[in-house]
């Protein structure tokens, strides 16, 4: 593992030369508040501080940079938790375009779920999320080889990782509006989520898709093969429009500590 860096609140260039798991993570099933099944997968490291990883939307808890990033803490000494929200991974349920407060009470389960246990929830981190309902890619040409190099600290502890950036596009506001919500966790880094949730869904689902989904009340996304990838419902797509993550982050607690890095390049997610 490389050496922790000295300032832990800057982007710095830093590579892990190896990340192995040093014990075979221990599947996990909660029961969120709708009595769905959420399976996640616990990287314990014997610390009493446990980090919460989210994924983004159309993603899942095995992606290999959610994956990178739990062997990375767990490398730290620092016990790990990554799971799939309602409608993806493993996890029971349908995905809901544009739901972001439902995946913040999924997000509330699981940290009661560890309330309950010898672990304190010291942070919750959104890295990203996969670009499954558009072609667009954003342009990561500038970047060498493609990788993304941060350093953050965590309670306690300095994390350094490369994350390979393809396909990486948003995410992260899950954490940010959880911190708005509930504020029982005290750390929370967001990587790429969007500031403008109205913003790119043209660019996702179409010119007139509003005026599409009000004639037949949803919207039937493809993916790049031309196959079903999901479906936008009014009630989803009026629900992500009304989130305003500016007033939302205004509600966190001036004592949660927030970090976000953004991707310049990615004008999809910083928009």
């Amino acid at each position: 593992m490389a050496p922790a860096a000295q300032n832990s609140g800057n982007l710095v260039v830093a590579f892990v030369n190896c990340m192995v798991s040093v014990n075979q993570p221990e599947k996990i099933i909660i029961t969120n508040r709708h009595g769905e099944k959420l399976v996640g997968l616990l990287h314990e490291t014997g610390s009493r501080e446990l980090v919460i990883l989210c994924h983004g939307a159309r993603s899942h808890k095995g992606d290999n940079i959610m994956t990178k990033l739990a062997l990375a803490l767990e490398n730290e000494g620092i016990s790990v938790f990554r799971f799939d929200f309602a409608g993806n991974g493993e996890s029971e349920g349908t995905f809901q375009f544009g739901h972001y407060w439902r995946e913040v009470d999924d997000l509330h389960d699981v940290i009661q779920h560890f309330s309950g246990t010898n672990h304190t929830v010291s942070a919750i981190l959104g890295p990203h999320v996969h670009h499954k309902l558009t072609s667009h890619q954003p342009d990561l040409s500038s970047l060498a080889s493609g990788k993304f190099n941060y350093c953050f600290d965590i309670g306690y502890h300095c994390i350094e990782n490369t994350i390979l950036l393809h396909n990486v596009a948003a995410g992260g506001d899950e954490v940010l509006l959880y911190a708005s919500k509930y504020g029982d966790v005290r750390t929370v880094v967001n990587v790429s989520g969007r500031y403008d949730l109205n913003g790119g869904l043209e660019l996702r689902l179409g010119k007139n898709f509003m005026e599409v989904i009000k004639k037949q009340g949803y919207m039937d996304i493809k993916d790049k093969t031309g196959s079903f990838d999901c479906r936008v419902t009014e009630e989803s797509l009026l629900d992500r429009m009304s989130t305003n993550m500016h007033e939302s982050c205004l509600k966190i607690d001036k004592d949660c500590r927030v970090l976000t890095a953004a991707i310049e390049q990615d004008k999809t997610s910083s928009n």
